[in-house]
């Protein structure tokens, strides 16, 4: 979800898996007149901050001086149109999904304030870099999309009839928006299932993070914490769960981070901070090298053991979190690979409204892993049975207790990590 003022966002709960940086250039009427009356100004200055920012400073093997001699000096421009569509064509030459030109129209859409609250289906979306199709990262749970059925790694074919096929993600989103009470239709194809409809009644979603429950067992009571998504309710909100559990005297606890899309970046650091007393979180790196890294602070909330289920709805801020919690050696990570997306984006509004994003740099875990390629390997890997995934279609209730393989083998896992802090403790 993209922000309004300042900040680092790891993936968006409307449409994009991406880490973005939001600039607003600052230009007022004065600069849109300016570039209303001079479209190639707004080319040239869309090449120029790609020029400067692109995290492949080889700008993925394009000659982007060349790039600028076709689009900026050889042509001209007879209306804002015409230069956007000579942006769009510029910047489809670097083959990069996650950097793209937003008309003002497009970029209104993309700046959704992230309180907590929005208006849709309640799913996210990105663009395979390969096949370039329409796939969901995964559905926000109690919303539209999660009711009836809609999961990780679906690929939309059609919305509301209409083929996606080379459609890009704005223009998806456009579609897929509607009024509160209205319905939409998406084309799925899963696996290697037949393509089936499902139609949804759009809705305004407001999301409350975190769920938390205790759970009695043999190694004592357990702390089992749900994360959704890394909105600017859910620091906040982790913390007073982790406080709680910790007031009723839990052994251990599970955080349960599947089909979480990611979030706010300070959410993800400030949520590591309080599981983590020391040690690298994450590291920031562009084409000039390694631009910022963020630190635990020495004020953990809880040094008990930890289990992180993680599967492959689990990207962006998930990732960052995950991969410094098992970097650390502070958890265990139990499930399958998460989706793999650790990008950096900056995007800044332009004189005439219309908006710019781009890939300036990833993210890397503590120990150097490239989350964009590689993702988070769990420690302990394990899919849900077919039988789980059936029931757990059927009810979603069932998320989280026995039913659930990967949350069973994370209790036991947990239990076998009470265990030996224990007999550390007796040893002492």
């Amino acid at each position: 979800m993209v922000i309004k003022k300042r900040g680092l966002v790891l993936g968006t709960t409307a449409f994009m898996l991406t880490a973005i940086t939001v600039t607003v250039t600052g230009l007022l009427s004065q600069g849109q007149a300016f570039f209303q009356d001079s479209p190639k100004e707004l080319v040239d200055e869309v090449w120029q901050i790609v020029d400067r920012e692109y995290v492949d400073g080889t700008f993925n093997s394009v000659d982007w001086r060349t790039v600028r001699q076709d689009y900026v000096e050889n042509r001209s421009y007879q209306s804002m149109d015409q230069a956007y569509d000579a942006i769009r064509e510029m910047l489809e030459q670097i083959q990069d999904p996650y950097t793209r030109f937003m008309d003002p129209e497009e970029f209104r859409n993309m700046q959704i304030d992230t309180s907590g609250e929005l208006t849709g289906v309640g799913i996210q979306l990105a663009q395979d870099e390969e096949t370039k199709q329409l796939v969901v990262i995964a559905p926000i749970e109690d919303t539209p999309a999660f009711r009836v059925g809609i999961q990780a790694k679906d690929v939309i074919l059609k919305i509301n009839g209409q083929s996606t096929e080379g459609m890009d993600v704005n223009q998806a989103v456009s579609l897929i928006r509607g009024p509160v009470g209205t319905e939409v239709t998406l084309t799925i194809k899963r696996d290697k299932e037949p393509e089936k409809d499902y139609t949804m009644r759009r809705d305004r979603i407001e999301i409350h993070p975190v769920r938390y429950s205790l759970r009695d067992s043999d190694s004592g009571k357990i702390g089992y914490i749900r994360l959704n998504q890394f909105n600017a309710n859910a620091a906040e909100e982790m913390r007073q769960a982790i406080q709680d559990l910790e007031n009723q005297k839990v052994t251990g606890y599970i955080l349960d981070l599947r089909s979480n899309p990611g979030g706010l970046l300070y959410s993800s650091v400030e949520i590591a901070r309080m599981w983590l007393s020391s040690g690298t979180i994450v590291s920031t790196v562009n084409r000039r090298g390694e631009m910022d890294r963020q630190e635990a602070s020495g004020r953990s909330l809880t040094e008990k053991p930890l289990v992180v289920l993680v599967d492959g709805g689990s990207a962006s801020a998930s990732e960052i979190l995950s991969g410094a919690l098992q970097d650390n050696g502070r958890a265990v990570v139990v499930g399958t690979k998460t989706f793999g997306k650790g990008l950096v984006q900056s995007v800044r509004g332009l004189g005439d409204g219309s908006g710019l994003a781009v890939t300036i740099a990833k993210y890397l875990t503590p120990n150097g892993t490239d989350i964009n390629h590689e993702g988070i390997h769990p420690d302990i890997e394990i899919d849900l049975t077919e039988e789980a995934k059936e029931a757990i279609k059927k009810d979603r209730t069932l998320i989280g207790t026995e039913t659930d393989t990967q949350y069973a083998e994370a209790l036991k896992v947990l239990k076998e990590e009470i265990a030996a802090s224990r007999r550390i403790q007796a040893g002492n």
